[in-house]
Order: structure tokens, then C-alpha cells, then sequence
């Protein structure tokens, strides 16, 4: 594969969100094995009915045929929610989780999600300019607390308990910015005691992405919540942009250029 030529930006139109989508589909559907109401297999394009009201930082890469998307983040702020009619009025993740603790706090909110990158690109520089992105976009709009959910692949929860147990005990949010699973898809964390776990390979079962937050700073919210259709098994991430130390800072903004 040749040295990529990375071009970041929130996508502009139609086309731009389409690549997002293509994208999505062949890393939440081909991958995981995902599904939903909206998703085009035909056209091969992950999408829901949130996708129009967000911003969408789609990263592409210049180097391949095509310019494809090769990662992306989708961006909703608290300050775009709407009552109006045809805007939309609540968070991606509250379908999860009850956000009252977060949206009651006065404080002004960023909730990430569909955050992927093409399998090519796992591993190397895509995630840190996609970050510095990120970074940029917080910075911008004076963000205090990003969130979102993130996910473990696959719904048998007994193979999870480890993983699960390890970030209830070490990892639970504050109760200022503990969300809670919603109770009709509750599903406990706390499922060892904490001494009963083997902490090195609970560790390596969390996904990499979830790993990167917790070392920013990240907590989880209270309860996990099993996606079947989308063959996952969710927890909420919550960061207080405040709070993040100089160096968790400096990782996250890595490589920015201003």
C-alpha cells in the first residue's frame, strides 16, 4: 500500500457522507456482523436516521484509487439539539442510556459515535490525525464533555464478565457524570469481585479504541447494554475535558499542526 496523503475534514455534502456510510458499512456490517432499519446492503451503506443531524470528521485518504474514506467520527453537540420540527431533539445514545445527569449539568456536550477505521490503517498514524481533528473540533466549540457509547464485539456476556467487571471496578464514573443503562436493557458490569480477576488479560479482552479513552482520562457509565443487532455489547464513555492532565492533552492532540 503506498504512504498515504491523509486529508481530514467535516463532511460537506452528500457525497462525503455517503463515503462516511460506505465506510461504516464495511467495518459495523461486513465486520461485525451489524444490521438496522436503514442500512442499504444493496448500495453497501451504514445509515440511520440520525446521520443528516450530525457533523460527520471524515478522514480520506488521497494515495488510494478512489480517495476513499478511511476513517471517521460522527459529531453531535448539545448546543444542535432542537425542538423544531425536522431537527432532532435527543443524543444517539439515549436509545441506552438515561443521559439526564450529563444533559442537567449545564455543561456543554459532544457525543461521538460511529467512530471506525478501514482495517488498513488500524494501528499506524490514521488514529492520532483523526484525533488531532477531534481535538481541534473540541476546542473550537468549547466542549467540556465528550461521551458516547462504545463497543465490545459480541453479545454472550458470561465471555465478557472479565472485561466488564475490570471497568466497573476500576473505571466507573464520578456520580456527577455516572449515566445509567436504560433498566428494560440493563446489564450489570459487576459481574466478579474485583479480586477474582485476572487483570492483564481482562485488560487485553477491552477493544483498543475503549483502552485509548480510559488512558485519557475516560470513565464508563453504570450498566452495559447488549446490542443484538448490531452484535454488540455497548458500555457509555464519558470525559470531562477539564479534567484531562497536560500529558493525556498532549496524547490526544498528538501530532496537531495548527
Amino acid at each position: 500500500m503506498p504512504q498515504p496523503d491523509f486529508l481530514l475534514r467535516l463532511a460537506r455534502d452528500e457525497a462525503d457522507l455517503i463515503a462516511a456510510q460506505r465506510l461504516r458499512y464495511d467495518v459495523f456490517v461486513d465486520e461485525l456482523g451489524g444490521d438496522g432499519a436503514l442500512v442499504d446492503h444493496d448500495a453497501r451503506l451504514e445509515r440511520d436516521a440520525f446521520d443528516p443531524h450530525f457533523d460527520h470528521l471524515i478522514l480520506f485518504d488521497q494515495a488510494r484509487a478512489g480517495c476513499p474514506a478511511v476513517g471517521v467520527y460522527r459529531l453531535l453537540r448539545s448546543d444542535m439539539l432542537s425542538d423544531a420540527p425536522g431537527g432532532v431533539d435527543r443524543f444517539y445514545s439515549e436509545d441506552e442510556y438515561d443521559l439526564s445527569v450529563l444533559k442537567h449539568s449545564r455543561r456543554r456536550l459532544l457525543e461521538l459515535g460511529r467512530s471506525c477505521l478501514h482495517r488498513d490503517y488500524r494501528g499506524g498514524s490514521a488514529m492520532m490525525v483523526m484525533w488531532a481533528g477531534l481535538a481541534d473540533y473540541v476546542d473550537l466549540h468549547q466542549i467540556d464533555i465528550m461521551f458516547g457509547v462504545a463497543s465490545f464485539h459480541g453479545t454472550d456476556i458470561d465471555a465478557l464478565k472479565a472485561p466488564l467487571s475490570l471497568l466497573h471496578h476500576r473505571h466507573l464514573a464520578p456520580p456527577e457524570l455516572r449515566v445509567r443503562a436504560r433498566p428494560a436493557h440493563y446489564q450489570p458490569m459487576d459481574l466478579m469481585d474485583e479480586d477474582q480477576i485476572d487483570r492483564p488479560a481482562a485488560m487485553r479482552a477491552v477493544p483498543a479504541l475503549i483502552k485509548a479513552y480510559l488512558r485519557l482520562g475516560g470513565v464508563v457509565g453504570d450498566g452495559a447494554y447488549v446490542d443484538h443487532a448490531f452484535n454488540t455489547t455497548d458500555v457509555c464513555l464519558i470525559m470531562d475535558t477539564k479534567r484531562m492532565s497536560q500529558t493525556h492533552k498532549a496524547i490526544y492532540a498528538g501530532g496537531r499542526r495548527r
